[in-house]
């Protein structure tokens, strides 16, 4: 059985997608391009895919992850442009790798977030965020089927700044002046999302953007705590098939001992 890691994408409108909308619509896709999937046993038998922290509805991403499982053998770039092909533009699988590791949640520790806020201020953003930062607790409040659940946002922030330009990638809903935050959240339990942020600059500074923040999640991997930034969780999966391909290669240039035929 092989194992296929996609990274995709959720662009422009398609951002309101549920996690549960894009799961039909990639199951549809594997069904257009005849991907030879693995099901599970049982009654009701489904394809093996496997999804790693999906983000919010409402929010872009240009890094969101999953992993199939094969019956046959398939190249992974092969299948990431049949793939891509049956999914509506703004779902677009970008990347794939054959699965050499183990433990692909376990390298999804943390997320870059750029949160565009149309009609603030930069100055009175950055002042919110000077807040934020020397604050030692922020507590904020969310609902849950459970009812109002308060806790503190402050400690899942490894960094939280402001920038004059916005990235490529992200989603932008006009070009008229704003603020723009970029943000690099830890993955932790309660969950902090960008929006638990957005109410904590409000608990803190009084900041309350008057349109909803135009959020794109820009990438999420493995924290380096030194350095504070995310690494590929693709990237181990990459080295260990460059590793592959490249011992027959280097036993085919190996020297041939004296006195062998």
């Amino acid at each position: 059985m092989q194992r296929i890691r996609l990274r995709y994408t959720k662009r422009g409108r398609l951002r309101f997608t549920s996690h549960r909308d894009f799961q039909r619509a990639f199951e549809r896709a594997l069904r257009r391009a005849e991907v030879p999937m693995a099901y599970s046993a049982g009654f009701t038998p489904h394809p093996k895919v496997s999804y790693a922290n999906a983000a919010p509805t409402g929010t872009g991403s240009e890094a969101e992850y999953l992993e199939i499982a094969l019956t046959q053998a398939r190249d992974p770039e092969k299948l990431r442009v049949l793939l891509d092909e049956s999914l509506p533009t703004g779902l677009d699988i970008v990347d794939a790798v054959e699965a050499r590791t183990s433990g692909l949640a376990d390298r999804l520790t943390a997320s870059v977030w750029e949160l565009r806020l149309d009609g603030v201020d930069p100055a009175d953003a950055g002042r919110a965020v000077e807040a934020f930062n020397g604050a030692e607790t922020v507590e904020v409040q969310r609902m849950t089927k459970n009812g109002v659940r308060t806790f503190d946002a402050r400690p899942a922030v490894v960094s939280l700044e402001t920038t004059e330009t916005h990235s490529s990638q992200a989603d932008r809903p006009s070009d008229q002046p704003c603020a723009i935050l970029r943000l690099v959240v830890r993955h932790v339990t309660p969950a902090v999302r960008p929006d638990d942020v957005l109410s904590g600059l409000r608990a803190v500074a009084d900041l309350a953007p008057p349109v909803p923040a135009a959020v794109t999640r820009l990438a999420q991997g493995l924290l380096d705590e030194e350095t504070g930034t995310v690494t590929d969780p693709l990237a181990p999966d990459r080295e260990a098939t460059g590793a592959l391909m490249a011992a027959p290669a280097a036993a085919a240039t190996a020297p041939t001992p004296e006195g062998s035929a």
